[in-house]
């Protein structure tokens, strides 16, 4: 168990500058990169194009950002967090693998996190009983359902952690919160329980 380790976001949105964390793993003494990518709106567009595309749906920068850091990150053994898999994590983790492999680097440990996208279960969630209403008019889903073109519920950092304990060196999620990716580390490194919530707290807002 670690007594410290350094965490570095590497990204704040799809689009941000791509060589914050190029020049954070080259330039800086850190065990972990964490790049956050998605918006409301990025899910939405991810899903068109993966819609057009069944390959695509998730932020394609991310394999040749992975292709300049990679082999830096292997050597000094920084993991890798982001929830730029947007619509399709496995998929992006996908096109990291063949970077790897292009690269002759060996042994990558690649996890995916799967679960956040329901769009194939809105039908089934309300059949159940669930009402999916508008948080801000009240109004039902119902007129608008089949023009959705995207649905997915937050995770947090536990399925990261679960992917950390099983020694993956990149962790691709799809929706996740913000805090998540940060706190997942924390959890992991210092063995935190969830149900000490002061600390849970304290990883949270770091």
């Amino acid at each position: 168990m670690k007594e410290k380790i350094r965490i570095a976001s590497g990204q704040g949105f799809w689009g941000d500058l791509i060589d914050a964390p190029v020049d954070q793993v080259m330039k800086g003494d850190i065990d972990y990169l964490v790049m956050d990518y998605l918006a409301e709106v990025t899910m939405s567009i991810l899903q068109k194009q993966k819609n057009k595309n069944p390959l695509f749906g998730y932020a394609r920068d991310i394999p040749d950002l992975m292709e300049r850091i990679l082999p830096v990150c292997k050597e000094k053994n920084i993991k890798v967090i982001t929830n730029g898999g947007g619509v399709n994590p496995e998929g992006c983790a996908n096109a990291i693998i063949e970077v790897a492999n292009k690269l002759g680097i060996k042994n990558l440990k690649v996890a995916v996190v799967l679960g956040d996208n329901i769009i194939d279960k809105i039908d089934e969630i309300i059949d159940e009983g669930c009402q999916l209403n508008n948080m801000e008019t009240g109004e039902s889903i119902l007129p608008v359902k089949d023009k959705l073109l995207s649905a997915n519920v937050y995770f947090g950092a536990k399925p990261i952690v679960e992917a950390l304990q099983k020694g993956a060196d990149i962790v691709i999620t799809g929706r996740t919160t913000d805090t998540g990716l940060t706190l997942a580390p924390m959890v992991y490194e210092f063995g935190w329980d969830w149900n000490n919530f002061d600390l849970i707290s304290a990883g949270t807002v770091a």
